[in-house]
């Protein structure tokens, strides 16, 4: 048992890159999953700037170079007639620019790196297959929590809990913010296909984004550019909770019929699909009790129309592990300073990724005005305040 730790509720990417980042500064944690395993199948994650060199300051940037892919460009175009709408440079471009890379991955090569690296560090144990199940003390002193397994309740007594563990924070309730997520009406199909399956008049190595009415479509290289990540997102009544429901392929080919050739034949090339409900809600106005705090999805989750939800869990991994440095004998001083540190930029980030969603799915004529604008656009200098990141 780690001397002193702090407890993480939550094996996810904010979860883990919060033990890393606390490990970084001396600090203990034990983590705590209520998974016996991670897996994620079939999803990919953009890494951009602001995420991509935090993870390299914590030493993980050799072992991200041999599995990611870095894209040489955005290149946004009509779903409808593939007209060329907008572009963004990446590749070389975000490294000068910013002094990091934009890197795309699969999210499980992501975790599999952060879990390999939370395994190698002394400062860090792992508690699979056990939930946060109560908070039985939350004093001036420590916090005490009950983690509870199939065979076996335990306490677990720490200096501080993180809470990590997502939109359905199961930490947030025991706080006592019984709200829960409300469905944004919105569906994703995640689709991932070979390099050699892939058309050969699309290229491989951009990211490519298409919008039409009612729905959009993003794909991207991960593994080395040895395969194509694809995410549709469509407009849709379904409901269901999950993110691994399987998705019958020849559905979403026919919601996507009338699209151009080259987004439909995309589509067509990724034979196995997985849809999840896309579900919001505003940010928190409370992510501290004591010595409990939020952090990630737990606090602010951001719907995937700006590629930012991991990246901001990392972001707030490295504040929190920053502000924990300089106070760690009162983590509730460190706690209530992370808060309001993160708490603007990530509801910001979260209006801007709403604002995104309807941006995309506009309708004729209103999306006449949206491609206008998005001809006339400078798009690095439009999203340059998310990727020049730095905390001070």
């Amino acid at each position: 048992m780690p001397d002193n730790p702090i407890l993480i509720a939550g094996g996810g990417i904010g979860g883990l890159t919060t033990a890393l980042a606390l490990a970084h500064i001396g600090q203990p944690s034990i983590l705590i999953e209520q998974r016996t395993r991670i897996d994620e199948v079939g999803a990919g994650i953009q890494l951009s700037p602001n995420a991509s060199r935090i993870l390299m300051e914590l030493g993980l940037g050799p072992a991200l170079a041999k599995v990611v892919a870095e894209p040489q460009r955005l290149k946004i175009r009509s779903g409808k007639s593939g007209k060329r709408l907008g572009s963004m440079p990446l590749g070389e471009a975000m490294q000068s620019r910013y002094g990091a890379p934009y890197w795309t991955i699969h999210r499980a090569d992501v975790q599999t790196i952060l879990l390999d690296a939370v395994r190698g560090s002394d400062h860090i144990r792992l508690a699979f297959g056990r939930t946060v199940a109560a908070i039985e003390d939350n004093s001036t002193s420590s916090v005490t929590i009950r983690c509870d397994s199939q065979s076996a309740s335990e306490r677990v007594t720490g200096k501080a809990l993180i809470g990590a563990d997502g939109i359905w924070s199961n930490v947030a309730r025991l706080m006592g913010d019984p709200s829960k997520p409300e469905f944004h009406r919105h569906i994703a199909w995640r689709g991932l296909v070979a390099k050699k399956d892939w058309p050969a008049d699309l290229a491989a190595d951009e990211t490519g984004l298409w919008l039409g009415p009612g729905a959009h479509l993003v794909h991207y290289p991960i593994r080395r550019g040895e395969f194509i990540n694809l995410v549709a997102v469509t407009s849709d009544p379904d409901n269901q909770p999950g993110w691994s429901r399987a998705g019958e392929p020849s559905v979403l080919q026919k919601r996507f019929a009338s699209w151009h050739p080259d987004a439909v034949r995309a589509i067509k090339s990724a034979q196995d699909w997985t849809i999840w409900s896309l579900y919001d809600r505003p940010p928190r106005t409370t992510w501290t009790d004591n010595r409990v705090v939020l952090l990630g999805d737990a606090a602010h989750p951001v719907l995937p129309f700006l590629a930012q939800g991991g990246a901001l869990a990392i972001e707030d991994a490295h504040v929190l592990s920053n502000t924990l440095s300089q106070d760690a004998d009162n983590p509730m001083d460190a706690f209530a300073a992370y808060a309001e540190i993160r708490k603007q930029r990530s509801a910001k980030i979260q209006a801007a990724a709403r604002r995104n969603g309807d941006i995309y799915h506009l309708r004729w004529p209103f999306s006449i005005g949206r491609d206008l604008a998005m001809s006339r656009m400078e798009l690095t200098d439009h999203y340059s305040w998310i990727y020049e990141w730095r905390a001070s």
